[in-house]
């Protein structure tokens, strides 16, 4: 096989992380949707199933959770909003934004270490941006403010989440970690908000797959895939998040996919491919 080709495997590997990350948002916009589950309940569960499941694996392996309360921090932010936000975005929406929020989280991060952008890069950084105000922009298919706001800031605490993680160890352990210190802090919450708090089988079930398969054995699946993958090519990879996402929102949720996002996402995540590509070519 030639060097730089991921072989079979990583190639099976990476498309079944790709579609248990599109799952984490089906799953939440399923459950706030069509069952009884509130987002504060949804996401404790979802922090709690994870954690268990990612515990039990690294101590399968014979490791030791490893992580940090910074990171932790983080990792809850991240949870809490995304949950909150699809109370009102549709799944496709919620995905762009998060994904968008955190490929624009870490390359700010490099900017503001001094990364420099060649021509090329900053158009694809240009045409980013635009496709984000468009998306944003008041019409009548834009998405909720509120909702918007939510699920970029979770994005930006995913990407924090993700460069605290660069080179922090061994990331099964270290996410089983975090997972564990994170369920802590939803914990903590869901107990002060149990008197409002609702929740029923179905939004219980949602939520613990949610945490579970897609989270937690999806993050372990994701990062056996990395160790095969180009750091270009992993990052270019979850571009198609977003877009198996809007997909299986119409599929199984009926949601539409209208011109409007069709077209944003088409720049958006044009954009960012084009400014990743270029760090590859250095153009």
């Amino acid at each position: 096989m030639s060097a730089g080709i991921p072989s079979s495997q990583t190639l099976a590997l990476t498309a079944v992380a790709m579609l248990a990350f599109a799952g984490n948002s089906l799953l939440c916009r399923l459950a706030l949707q069509h069952s009884g589950i509130d987002p504060t309940s949804f996401t404790t569960v979802r922090l709690l199933s994870g954690a268990v499941v990612l515990w039990a694996l690294v101590r399968w392996q014979g490791q030791r959770p490893a992580g940090d309360w910074g990171s932790a921090a983080a990792l809850f932010v991240y949870a809490a909003a995304f949950s909150l936000a699809y109370l009102s975005l549709s799944a496709g929406t919620g995905a762009l934004l998060l994904f968008g929020a955190v490929q624009a989280t870490m390359l700010g991060w490099g900017l503001w270490r001094g990364q420099r952008l060649g021509r090329g890069q900053t158009a694809g950084l240009v045409l980013a941006m635009g496709g984000l105000v468009a998306l944003l922009m008041p019409g009548v298919t834009a998405p909720p403010a509120v909702g918007a706001l939510l699920m970029i800031a979770a994005g930006v605490a995913w990407g924090v989440y993700s460069l605290r993680g660069r080179g922090a160890g061994d990331p099964t352990a270290v996410t089983a970690g975090n997972f564990v210190r994170a369920a802590a802090l939803a914990l903590a919450l869901g107990l002060a908000g149990l008197p409002w708090a609702t929740f029923d089988p179905v939004g219980l079930l949602w939520a613990v797959c949610s945490g579970a398969v897609t989270s937690g054995l999806g993050y372990a699946v994701w990062y056996t895939a990395l160790k095969g993958l180009q750091p270009t090519s992993s990052a270019s990879v979850q571009l198609s998040v977003p877009v198996l996402t809007a997909l299986g929102g119409a599929v199984f949720l009926s949601e539409p996919v209208t011109v409007r996002l069709a077209l944003c996402s088409l720049a958006i995540l044009g954009g960012i491919a084009w400014v990743i590509a270029g760090q590859r070519t250095g153009k």
